[in-house]
């Protein structure tokens, strides 16, 4: 709990410093993680729920929501190992190990998973599955495709 209540003051001060400043002067936003990323790992992998996690989005965050969420989504495997490849290189390159959660078992990331895939699923207007063990280029390929997509549908909208 105490994990998941510092991932909210932590987005509640991005939201209040930086994001809601830039949505009313009219700025798109882009941010690499933001409630979905707390739902799938304290929500899924520490066993939460997401219950608790949607309901302090909804107080801390105001509900505030992405219009768009790509969600890169490797086979498990290849997943599982690029998390753990990642703290390795933090570690050489700064001599900090910041794997509290890329030396959690297997399980763990199993559910993380199976949450992210939950909340793509439930929420298919707004989550855009990349799927796969793709190449670089092929995940550029589908990004630019999905981006370009709802740009056009929200300027259809104006």
């Amino acid at each position: 709990m105490t994990e998941m209540a510092l991932m909210f003051a932590d987005r509640a001060q991005a939201i209040a410093e930086m994001i809601r400043p830039a949505l009313e002067a009219g700025k798109i936003v882009v941010c690499d993680r933001f409630t979905d990323s707390t739902e799938a790992y304290q929500g899924g992998g520490r066993e939460l729920g997401s219950e608790v996690v949607l309901e302090l989005h909804r107080l801390i965050c105001g509900g505030l929501q992405p219009d768009l969420t790509l969600l890169l989504l490797p086979g498990f495997e290849a997943s599982l190992a690029r998390a753990r490849r990642r703290n390795d290189r933090v570690e050489a390159e700064t001599g900090k190990d910041e794997g509290r959660f890329e030396g959690e078992k297997d399980a763990f990331y199993r559910r993380v998973w199976e949450k992210y895939r939950e909340i793509a699923a439930r929420e298919p207007d707004r989550v855009v599955r990349i799927e796969g063990d793709l190449s670089i280029d092929e995940m550029h390929e589908q990004i630019v495709e999905s981006v370009a997509e709802r740009l056009v549908l929200v300027a259809g909208k104006r």
